[in-house]
């Protein structure tokens, strides 16, 4: 018993996620009832994957994010999900063909504001290559609306992004879903979620 308790607290562990993962979920339920399989796009701790999964057991959840965050995402899988919840994949946003062939869902979240633009506008093509006709988009995060942050607190999150990397930074809106429209995606939702933050749905008409 005590070797199991300290497994888990070596576990990647990220409190925010611990705190909006309830939140998505009720969002992702409705978002994502016709959907199959739903690949998730920097998945980092496994927080999310192991509770959306538990949460949306008619669907596939896949894990994924870059190599060195691999091996403590996968002991949290290992530790907690359920059946439904795969091993990560790998996978590098400026690498084309990604790790899949096809999936009917994507979702990521803190992602976008923390990676360069560059890697962003990778994303959206590799977006592009795997989502299938009909599919279902859902990210989360801050956003700027006409150049203007919602609230105060996210103008000084991101003066603190930028300290920590001047690459990274509050999207604006707009541009997002610019990127999105070019894949094929039409904005269905633009819920407004706790501690400032945004969940967008889009899905693909072509």
């Amino acid at each position: 018993m005590n070797d199991g308790i300290n497994r888990l607290a070596e576990l990647p562990y990220s409190q925010a996620a611990e705190n909006n993962r309830e939140p998505i979920a009720q969002i992702l339920k409705d978002a994502f009832r016709d959907v199959g399989h739903v690949l998730e796009i920097g998945s980092l701790t496994g927080q999310h994957a192991v509770h959306m999964g538990a949460q949306l057991p008619h669907l596939i959840w896949q894990p994924s994010d870059v190599a060195p965050s691999l091996p403590g995402l996968m002991a949290r899988i290992e530790a907690e999900a359920g059946g439904n919840v795969r091993a990560p994949l790998e996978l590098d946003l400026n690498v084309l063909p990604w790790p899949i062939a096809e999936t009917d869902g994507i979702f990521s979240a803190n992602v976008v504001h923390i990676v360069s633009l560059p890697l962003v506008e990778a994303m959206f093509r590799g977006i592009g290559s795997v989502l299938s006709p009909g599919g279902i988009v859902c990210l989360y995060g801050p956003y700027k609306y006409d150049g203007q942050f919602t609230t105060e607190s996210n103008a000084r999150f991101d003066l603190w992004l930028k300290e920590r990397d001047a690459a990274s930074g509050i999207r604006d809106f707009e541009y997002i879903d610019e990127l999105a429209r070019a894949q094929g995606l039409a904005l269905l939702a633009d819920h407004q979620m706790p501690a400032n933050n945004q969940l967008l749905v889009w899905q693909r008409r072509t």
